[in-house]
């Protein structure tokens, strides 16, 4: 029986701007959103190797992320976490992804709003 491995890759407050919103006002300007991730990885090939190319890539995974969402043009913030996750467990050699994506401002007196989301391949 194999040990279940809970190694996780995080990425915190990764902010883009995108057009998102359902408001006539909000389809007009860009917004701040912010994404943090946490991705199922098996670090031990990595450590025992101390190369970068043997590691889930955070910096490629941030990229590809903002890639996308300063492109997207969604109504809700939950398709847009669900594009995001998709995107993740697809490309990048992720078994499980909890995503959490935050819109500041969206609601007087809250700090932020958002979704949090969790997904395996």
């Amino acid at each position: 029986m194999g040990t279940t491995q809970f190694d996780k890759v995080f990425i915190e407050g990764l902010e883009i701007e995108a057009l998102i919103g359902i408001y006539d006002w909000e389809r007009r300007i860009r917004q701040p959103l912010l994404f943090d991730l946490e991705m199922a990885f098996d670090n031990r090939k990595p450590a025992k190797s101390d190369d970068v190319a043997d590691t889930l890539n955070y910096k490629d995974v941030s990229k590809r992320l903002i890639e996308y969402v300063a492109q997207s043009e969604f109504g809700l913030v939950e398709t847009l976490a669900e594009r995001c996750a998709e995107i993740v467990l697809r490309e990048f050699d992720v078994a499980h992804v909890r995503l959490k994506l935050s819109k500041p401002g969206a609601v007087r007196g809250a700090k932020a709003v958002g979704v949090i989301i969790e997904r395996s391949r």
